[in-house]
């Protein structure tokens, strides 16, 4: 008892030596703990995105960065639910569900104009910012659609999975096919498994990640291949403005060039204590860094969402430190992820061409 009374007026006289020295500077706060560190000073800013990550996971847990105001984002995920969050200072600023449709959303990306192209297995739509549906393309029977991507604000290039599998160029005002080829695949009949994502490159081209045949190809407008890369299982590749390549297949994930080189690389492991399970999809940001997604399988029985919750998304730098963890189970549930656009800067992802189509 006397050590404990001891120990306390220690405290409180540490604590007002050090009001003492800071004064009113508000830039800084003491902390008590129950650790061996009887007093911690840090930087109020620090204090307040920890907050953010602590209400936002409801735990004790405190995660690198700033919760859900690192970014400003858009947010998908293969799930039950068919549903797209735009994430705007932390908050979310606008919400679509989908209750009544099929399948699940694989794709999903928001044009200049605000409206958001959703590719979710079984149609593609594109909703207005008041959540109109401006057009929708359904899956003819025995076929799927993972990925759609949009050219200018007149048309949208999609894979359609399927017997045989396509790849389409559908103008949403006229109705016309302007574009389509086949592309081969290992198994015609195994439609689930043939493709998930493709990306238009500045160059034109078209990379598309073939699933079940283990690697990833680039095609021209005329459906030639010109290039391929060895990959296992391939979930996505994105075109880097440097003219590489970023592949997620279960490996992890690569950068690559067109020489077949690999430049860099990040494994499951590189992410730390955040455990990463099913990777799907990765972006270079402006900042150099590179952002991952993790996904999780809600079919297989239900997600823990308590504080041992899986982690949704990680940013690393290019000397792999974790910068933001993102973990948002509850208010808001944001569900599984699989794909993320940042909009921290003003973008036109429809300001691309394919071969002569514009």
């Amino acid at each position: 008892m006397n050590k404990r009374i001891l120990l306390t007026g220690l405290l409180f006289f540490i604590s007002f030596q050090i009001f003492g020295q800071i004064k009113e500077d508000k830039s800084y706060m003491i902390i008590a703990t129950h650790s061996n560190k009887a007093l911690e000073i840090k930087p109020a800013a620090d204090l307040n995105a920890n907050r953010l990550q602590l209400q936002q996971n409801d735990s004790t847990e405190i995660l690198p960065g700033k919760g859900l105001a690192q970014h400003d984002f858009l947010y998908a995920g293969e799930s039950g639910n068919r549903r797209v969050y735009i994430i705007k200072d932390g908050k979310v600023v606008w919400f679509y569900d989908d209750p009544s449709g099929k399948g699940e959303v694989s794709d999903a990306v928001m044009l200049s104009n605000g409206n958001v192209l959703i590719a979710h297995q079984f149609a593609i739509n594109l909703i207005s910012p008041e959540k109109k549906i401006l057009w929708n393309y359904n899956a003819p029977d025995g076929t799927e659609i993972h990925t759609a991507m949009p050219i200018g604000t007149d048309n949208v290039l999609f894979v359609q999975n399927g017997d045989p599998a396509m790849v389409k160029v559908v103008n949403i005002t006229t109705g016309e096919i302007k574009k389509q080829f086949q592309i081969p695949v290992a198994n015609p009949k195994s439609t689930h498994g043939q493709f998930r994502h493709a990306r238009i490159t500045p160059a034109g081209t078209l990379l598309l990640s073939h699933m079940d045949m283990n690697k990833v190809c680039e095609y021209n407008s005329d459906g030639k291949e010109i290039w391929s890369f060895p990959a296992d299982v391939p979930w996505g590749a994105n075109p880097l403005k440097n003219g590489n390549v970023l592949i997620v297949d279960r490996q992890g994930i690569r950068e690559v060039n067109h020489r077949g080189e690999t430049v860099a690389q990040f494994s499951r492991n590189d992410a730390g204590k955040y455990k990463l399970g099913s990777l799907q999809l990765a972006w270079r940001l402006p900042n150099g860094n590179t952002l991952i997604n993790n996904w999780e399988n809600e079919w297989n029985g239900p997600i823990d969402k308590t504080k041992n919750s899986p982690i949704q998304a990680v940013e690393l730098t290019p000397d792999k430190k974790v910068v933001w963890v993102l973990k948002s189970w509850k208010e808001p549930d944001l569900g599984p992820a699989t794909t993320i656009q940042i909009l921290d800067e003003p973008t036109a992802p429809e300001n691309v061409t394919f071969g002569d189509i514009k």
